[in-house]
């Protein structure tokens, strides 16, 4: 980016970021789902879920945390196609704006707004029981790869927020991506899963991404699960940009 880019794209952070400070009401509602989702699961399923010796909360904590990231980028879809459907993209291209700016403003401030959400459901977590042993570098680590699964859903989520033609068609997008931490390791192990959904469950993205994060916190071994973590995250994050990027200029043409 050049220097120019970058003050643009602050400026329509400190805007998109305003929008989010006058109806905070948007990140408890983030946050709402998970919570609720961890209390249930250690509450009233954890007691008949043998995860070994370590408490459920523990096991648990990791997927809740992408569920809550994958709740949260909705809202920026959301956000995104108000300002599409509202004429606001239309007046930016009669300003002498980067097009890039427009979208990483909103792209940055869906980050910030989901680490508000991730440090609510964690503090809920530990007023729960959740406990970790882990050094600076580990949670270091753990933030990193919450900020690049982050980033890789809010590019995903600007194709709907720019393409989508009503409200339900922008939000309902976001179900299968909350859906899919069920058929991972995120709830439980997926040792006891039948034969099929044992396979898809092993390799699809969310379970080495919450088995690392789990292992991370833990203090135990990461293993190659943390670079093939990464190298998800990366690469779902290029594809998302590679494909938004193509839909934003194919709306704004």
């Amino acid at each position: 980016m050049t220097t120019s880019t970058v003050r643009e794209t602050r400026t329509m952070l400190k805007r998109s970021l305003r929008h989010v400070l006058r109806s905070p009401d948007t990140i408890i509602t983030t946050a709402v789902t998970p919570i609720a989702m961890l209390l249930l699961f250690v509450y009233v399923f954890g007691a008949a879920i043998d995860v070994g010796q370590d408490d459920y909360v523990n096991y648990l904590l990791p997927g809740i945390l992408l569920i809550t990231i994958a709740s949260g980028i909705a809202y920026t879809a959301f956000r995104l196609f108000t300002d599409v459907s509202g004429g606001i993209f239309e007046r930016f291209q009669s300003m002498p704006i980067a097009r890039q700016a427009v979208l990483w403003g909103h792209v940055a401030t869906s980050v910030l707004a989901n680490l508000v959400s991730l440090t609510l459901v964690v503090l809920v977590a530990l007023a729960m029981g959740f406990r970790s042993g882990a050094g600076v570098l580990a949670w270091l680590a753990v933030l990193g790869i919450l900020v690049l699964f982050t980033l890789a859903l809010t590019w995903l989520a600007v194709i709907p927020g720019l393409k989508a033609k009503s409200v339900d068609g922008v939000s309902g997008f976001s179900y299968p991506l909350i859906f899919l931490p069920f058929v991972s390791s995120a709830f439980v192990p997926t040792a006891g899963m039948p034969g099929p959904v044992r396979w898809f469950a092993e390799n699809q993205p969310v379970t080495v991404i919450v088995d690392t994060i789990r292992n991370l916190l833990a203090q135990q071994p990461v293993g190659s699960d943390g670079w093939l973590a990464v190298a998800w995250c990366l690469g779902l994050l290029l594809v998302a940009y590679v494909a938004a990027m193509a839909t934003y200029r194919r709306t704004t043409a």
